[in-house]
């Protein structure tokens, strides 16, 4: 299988080689993402492969379902407990009985690329083929160095963050640290990820406002023990070595509320009165806010608007959340954005990463607004736009108002552990194909677009998200 260059033409194919190759073997940033840390904390071998590419992938299991295949029979545990298919080898026919949907997929390229380049398989999945590929897999990671540390090694990771709430102990990341892992100078770092309380629509707001509490020491029956709290875990997550926050809003919305305004919206949502008016107007209150805590304390403030979370009500009522149920919807940026950077949009000590499920949005808002405010920065293509159709069309939407370098690099936002050197692969050949249609139209020297290539694969995400060291 040939590595593609995503090139349109053979000239261009041939510059956008030399530019990949300029940058294949740097080292990868994974500042945003979603590996559950006691990977890397137990450093377990890895299950069959089934339970390690298909269950948690919901790119696959949303494809299958899609065509009438519920991720029961796929191994996806039901929230009752009810039965699902419990034998990988069944789950991983099912996946090869199926294999045609994915003709012209990202998830098909990242899963025949992990094949090749993570675990040396070069059969083509078939239904025919499915055992044969199954037990390559199988016996590969049965070997110490596909473990979980061996392969972050191998794969060239210089950080990878993972993603928790403040209600989260840590105690993986204590581990990581003990064992030389993790803290400030760490290898493996967390995202402070506040969603589930500030969110008052969702059903376990009350109960995570309680657990915050608990664990921060604070009286979060007051909106300013709340935010104390909020602070306090902040400083919890910094010693652990955090860099960034991250906002999974449904919109963008920001609002500069008074500390009394705040504390009624507050004190409904813990009395259970809230309305989805209020859920909304606190999100967009506290999004101010957080960017006010991180002129004090340093941190990357990402924002990630534009989910209709569990858009499919009865995949959320079998499966929960995160399994393929969210659909992207149209975004508002310019005004709701307006009130945040009113407030700080010019502190340049301030990180903004936003991104977008809204491609639209492109070149119309975001790309005009990173390159005009100094704290903004766009976020890469990421969810359903993390493909190389959608990161061709990125750069050529935002380059022309906000050039390279008020983007932040790529992201690679994922749950699948195995594929991060694939997905950075992906995004690094993005980027050389479209540099190299520069060079081709006489638009950019060869020089610069070197240049630019190594900025974009890593000089950039190391700055934008703090993790050289400058935390201020």
């Amino acid at each position: 299988m040939s590595e593609p260059t995503f090139a349109i033409d053979r000239r261009q194919a041939g510059i956008a080689r030399e530019l990949f190759e300029a940058v294949r073997d740097m080292p990868l940033l994974s500042p945003h993402g979603h590996v559950d840390p006691r990977l890397l904390a137990d450093d377990d071998p890895f299950p069959d492969p089934a339970r390690l590419l298909i269950v948690p992938d919901h790119y696959v299991t949303r494809m299958l379902l899609s065509q009438g295949i519920p991720p029961s029979r796929l191994g996806v545990p039901r929230r009752d407990g009810g039965e699902v298919e419990s034998d990988p080898r069944a789950i991983w026919r099912l996946l090869a009985e199926n294999w045609h949907l994915f003709r012209g997929t990202p998830s098909r390229l990242w899963l025949e690329q992990t094949f090749r380049t993570v675990f040396g398989v070069e059969t083509p999945l078939r239904r025919e083929t499915a055992d044969e590929v199954y037990d390559a897999i199988a016996a590969r990671l049965a070997e110490p160095g596909f473990r979980p540390r061996a392969l972050f090694e191998r794969f060239g990771i210089e950080v990878l963050a993972t993603t928790e709430s403040p209600t989260d102990d840590l105690a993986q990341h204590a581990k990581l640290a003990a064992d030389g892992w993790g803290g400030p100078d760490g290898r493996v770092i967390s995202t402070f990820r506040p969603d589930n309380v500030v969110d008052m629509d969702r059903e376990d707001w009350r109960d995570e406002i309680g657990k915050l509490g608990a664990i921060s020491g604070s009286d979060v029956e007051t909106y300013a023990g709340y935010i104390e709290a909020l602070r306090k875990r902040r400083e919890a997550f910094i010693a652990a070595g955090t860099t960034c926050t991250d906002h999974g809003h449904p919109t963008a919305r920001t609002l500069k509320l008074t500390p009394a305004e705040a504390a009624a919206v507050y004190q409904r949502g813990l009395q259970g009165n809230a309305t989805r008016e209020d859920a909304e107007t606190f999100r967009a209150h506290m999004l101010v806010e957080f960017a006010r805590m991180s002129l004090d304390d340093g941190l990357v403030l990402q924002i990630h608007p534009g989910a209709n979370r569990d858009h499919n009500r009865k995949l959320y009522a079998s499966h929960g959340k995160d399994v393929g149920g969210d659909i992207p919807q149209a975004t508002d940026y310019v005004h709701a954005l307006r009130p945040l950077l009113d407030e700080f949009g010019m502190e340049s000590r301030l990180h903004i990463v936003v991104y977008t499920l809204d491609e639209y949005t492109f070149s119309r808002e975001l790309a005009p607004l990173a390159g005009g405010y100094p704290a903004m920065f766009l976020g890469a293509p990421w969810w359903f736009l993390d493909t190389p159709d959608a990161m061709r069309r990125f750069r050529e939407a935002v380059t022309d108002a906000a050039g390279f370098y008020n983007t932040a690099g790529f992201v690679d936002d994922t749950r699948a552990f195995c594929s991060i050197p694939v997905r950075h692969s992906v995004a690094r050949r993005s980027d050389a194909a479209y540099l190299a249609s520069l060079v081709a139209q006489d638009r950019l020297p060869m020089d610069e677009a070197a240049e630019t290539m190594a900025d974009l694969a890593y000089h950039l995400p190391k700055r934008i998200f703090k993790l050289d060291g400058n935390t201020k």
